[in-house]
């Protein structure tokens, strides 16, 4: 059984940073990219950030890219999350892909499994 555990969110100041963790487990495959969605009440979820198993692409949203970055140990992926804005606020889920995505983008019905969203609040 695939499984995604979302953890990190929490309420931060505007420029404070905050850490995401996916751990997954279930995957019985080498190939898989993986990453991050967010959605605000009322829209559609968007693509933050994704990476494929190999390490060797990975994807930003240009509303983040130089703010927050994928890592990975093992079977947990991990978004770190700098200068935080109240735009930001949103519930974030982390979200797997069988295979390597090619190209990379974060289209939602090419991703199987799905974790619970966390919330993240940015706010003063």
């Amino acid at each position: 059984e695939v499984q995604l555990q979302a953890s990190g969110g929490g309420l931060v100041q505007p420029g404070g940073s905050l850490r995401l963790s996916c751990a997954f487990s279930g995957f019985t495959l080498d190939d898989y990219t993986i990453g991050w969605f967010r959605q605000v009440s009322g829209k559609e979820r968007e693509g933050v950030a994704l990476l494929t198993s190999s390490n060797d692409m990975t994807y930003y949203a240009d509303s983040v890219t130089g703010r927050f970055t994928l890592s990975s140990d093992k079977n947990t992926v991990h978004l770190q999350m700098n200068s935080l804005e109240p735009e930001d606020t949103a519930v974030y889920y982390c979200a797997a892909s069988i295979g390597v995505l090619y190209p990379l983008i974060p289209s939602i019905p090419l991703f199987d499994f799905w974790g619970q969203g966390t919330q993240v609040t940015v706010s003063s």
